[in-house]
């Protein structure tokens, strides 16, 4: 059976959060297993793949700076909580008989490699899963602007944020039941209405480069497979301004 694949080249972004389930602390080894699955079965499919994972389910250096601390400080304690989930996932994708790469913006070479960019992309070349763990290494930076960034310096065809739902829409579709999803969006929507997709930074980032991002649920199992065809739930947000008012 042909299995056609739209996107051959890609970076999926996944929150902290994503990886602690229903949990309020920490790892649902059965969703981290189930995401580990989805990216071989794309690697298995020929698409080169490469991750960035954040650090919300340990740590967040927003949160722990509303106590007080100092906000460097606690973006670094941040940025190490990613390294833990980026070793996490790397296990569990390697228990799927998938060599897989975690490379670290803040050196720490007893446990990873560091980032060095024509590393990363050899071992891409060589059909290894990359994971980039410690954001980009600095403070007062998230992980969706390290996903932007590992994106564009990775030459990926698009990057894909796995979140807890399927997509952009007018409003927090939690709390008001009325938010309408969109097909597409441009950046400057998205900018202008504060649409929380990803920070600002991330955004002008990603439109600057023209790197198209497409948000959907990782929650599903298989979804990553079916964004990468081309097909299931998501949102394209993309420089074209001619789909704002593209509303599902």
């Amino acid at each position: 059976m042909i299995i056609d694949i739209k996107y051959k080249k890609v970076l999926l972004k996944l929150s902290g959060e994503v990886l602690m389930g229903e949990k309020s602390f920490g790892h649902d080894f059965d969703v981290v297993n189930r995401i580990a699955k989805d990216i071989v079965t794309a690697h298995n499919l020929g698409v080169s793949i490469c991750v960035v994972v954040g650090g919300g389910n340990i740590y967040r250096g927003a949160n722990l700076s509303g106590t007080g601390m100092e906000q460097a400080s606690a973006d670094y304690i941040g940025m190490l909580a990613t390294i833990i989930n980026a070793l996490t996932l790397q296990n569990a994708i390697e228990n799927l008989d998938v060599s897989c790469r975690v490379m670290s913006a803040i050196p720490m070479a007893t446990i990873c490699e560091p980032y060095i960019r024509r590393k990363a992309m050899r071992h891409l070349e060589k059909r290894r899963v990359v994971i980039f763990a410690a954001g980009t290494g600095n403070p007062f930076f998230t992980t969706d602007t390290a996903a932007t960034l590992r994106s564009i310096e990775m030459g990926c065809e698009v990057l894909l944020k796995g979140t807890q739902v399927n997509g952009v829409y007018s409003d927090d579709p939690k709390l008001n039941k009325d938010s309408k999803k969109y097909e597409k969006i441009s950046f400057n929507k998205v900018i202008r209405n504060n649409l929380k997709v990803m920070d600002t930074s991330a955004i002008s980032l990603a439109r600057d480069n023209n790197l198209p991002i497409i948000v959907f649920s990782i929650k599903k199992d298989g979804s990553l497979i079916d964004v990468i065809q081309g097909r299931g739930e998501y949102t394209i947000v993309n420089a074209d301004s001619s789909d704002d008012e593209n509303i599902l």
